[in-house]
């Protein structure tokens, strides 16, 4: 009997879950196909009356007068910016986990980073503005990958540095002893062992700069490399705001991190569970 109230209460916390995380997504894409007389409405309806897709199509439109330019360009702005600062903050992580893990004596600087990575975004404003601007770098996409990469690289070499921990050392020391360089065992033992790890810590990254709205407002001035979250708050700044479609960008938007958190689902429960069992 208790193993069944146990199994119930799982189920009902998972549907609570479920429920919490669907729930305004799914009210977003009501809002999303509803006219805005049925936004307005009073009382409410939750269902919209007539089913209007016009607004996604308006959203992929390269059309002059359509806001699909507007989105589309952010789009691409934002999927640039987000994999190029990903992927160069993997590159860099992963030798600089690798080193505080192997070599001992070494946190002092990984606490440091730490440190620097908690203080809040504003008190880094001005430095990064006047190097950008002395760099000739604002409003571009190599100053937000190199921008967001301050903020990717110590999350992501916290992140692989506690999984290189929890690798066994028997294998390296026995790689080293059959003549691997040390750049060698990295490539061919530990990463391979490490592999569940680096997809999830690659997707956590990659959200970190697919969100970020500070750092992209305060550095880009123009579609030249403004990314979505910027230009959706531009969508809010009219007189006359379009609540459907703000929401249907917000369904648009949501479809990136979707597509490559399925493409990466084993690799990301894997890594999850791998760092939940640590210890």
């Amino acid at each position: 009997m208790k193993r069944k109230i146990r199994t119930l209460l799982r189920y009902a916390a998972a549907l609570l879950v479920a429920a919490s995380i669907l729930g305004p997504m799914l009210w977003l894409f009501l809002m999303s196909v509803s006219s805005t007389s049925d936004l307005t409405r009073i009382p409410l309806e939750w269902l919209p009356r007539q089913w209007d897709f016009s607004r996604y199509a308006r959203l992929v439109s390269l059309d002059a007068d359509q806001p699909g330019v507007l989105f589309l360009h952010a789009l691409w702005n934002s999927l640039l910016v987000a994999t190029g600062a990903t992927l160069i903050s993997l590159l860099l992580a992963i030798p600089a986990a690798f080193s505080f893990s192997r070599y001992p004596g070494r946190d002092g600087w990984l606490f440091g980073s730490l440190a620097i990575y908690m203080v809040p975004p504003v008190a880094f404003v001005l430095p990064l503005y006047f190097v950008l601007q002395q760099l000739s770098l604002l409003n571009t996409h190599l100053g937000l990958v190199l921008v967001y990469c301050s903020l990717i690289l110590p999350f992501l070499t916290w992140m692989l540095k506690n999984q290189f921990d929890a690798l066994p050392l028997d294998i390296e020391q026995a790689a080293r002893l059959d003549g691997l360089r040390v750049w060698q065992v990295l490539l061919r033992i530990t990463l391979p062992l490490a592999k569940p790890v680096l997809g999830a810590s690659a997707l956590f990254g990659w959200l970190l700069a697919w969100d970020e709205f500070f750092y992209a407002l305060l550095f880009t001035s123009n579609i030249q490399a403004q990314t979505l979250p910027v230009t959706i708050a531009g969508f809010t700044a009219g007189r006359a705001t379009d609540d459907g479609l703000i929401a249907a960008v917000g369904i648009l938007a949501s479809v990136p991190p979707l597509f490559i958190a399925i493409w990466l689902q084993k690799t990301l429960v894997s890594g999850l569970a791998s760092g939940g069992s640590k210890g």
